[in-house]
């Protein structure tokens, strides 16, 4: 899943500070719906046919389920690797480059943040189809699980809400923090392994 491991320094556009304030998780808001579809608006106006499928994935994407109030979401172009058919776009729609992995699936993130003018805080993971299937397939299988099954459901949630309770140097090292009860639930759902 896109919480594998931190990315290393070197991944990071800008600079890597620590995560300040405490993991807070909500109860599901069901305007994170809205929110998703206004965002799939501006990308796909904003790319055209690059944008071959934005998806809304994570957390917030699961009816019942609490989450960090951050929008995630799967946009699909045909070559990642190509920042420029994408990204200079998307920064013209209010996204940042945050993230690029070359090593990893050649996945980026690009950003929008309250704190930086965004009505509300996403992460836009992009890959391209081919290399990346499986961990797309992955992002997909568990949304549509936990959607479908409350004790899975019910796991997850009471997971995050514990681990919401800790102080965490970096975010992703709270994601990293469920790795074992996602890939638990990820091997009842049938998921591939890991890429």
């Amino acid at each position: 899943m896109v919480d594998e491991g931190p990315p290393p320094p070197s991944a990071v556009v800008g600079n890597l500070t620590p995560y300040a304030v405490p993991v807070v998780v909500v109860e599901h808001d069901p305007a994170w719906a809205a929110r998703f579809e206004a965002e799939r608006a501006a990308i796909t106006a904003a790319l055209g046919p690059v944008a071959v499928t934005v998806e809304h994935v994570g957390s917030t994407s699961v009816p019942g389920l609490p989450a960090k109030p951050v929008i995630d979401i799967l946009l699909l172009v045909p070559d990642s690797s190509d920042e420029s058919a994408y990204v200079s776009a998307l920064e013209a729609a209010g996204y940042t480059l945050r993230i690029r992995e070359p090593a990893w699936l050649e996945h980026r993130v690009l950003y929008r943040r309250v704190d930086s003018g965004s009505p509300h805080d996403v992460n836009l993971h992009v890959f391209s189809p081919g290399a990346a299937d499986a961990e797309i397939a992955r992002m997909r299988v568990f949304r549509d699980w936990l959607r479908t099954h409350p004790q899975d459901r019910e796991l997850y949630a009471a997971t995050k809400r514990e681990l919401a309770t800790r102080r965490w140097r970096y975010v992703q090292d709270y994601a990293d923090a469920k790795t074992e009860v996602v890939e638990e639930i990820l091997s009842r759902a049938g998921a591939p392994p890991a890429p």
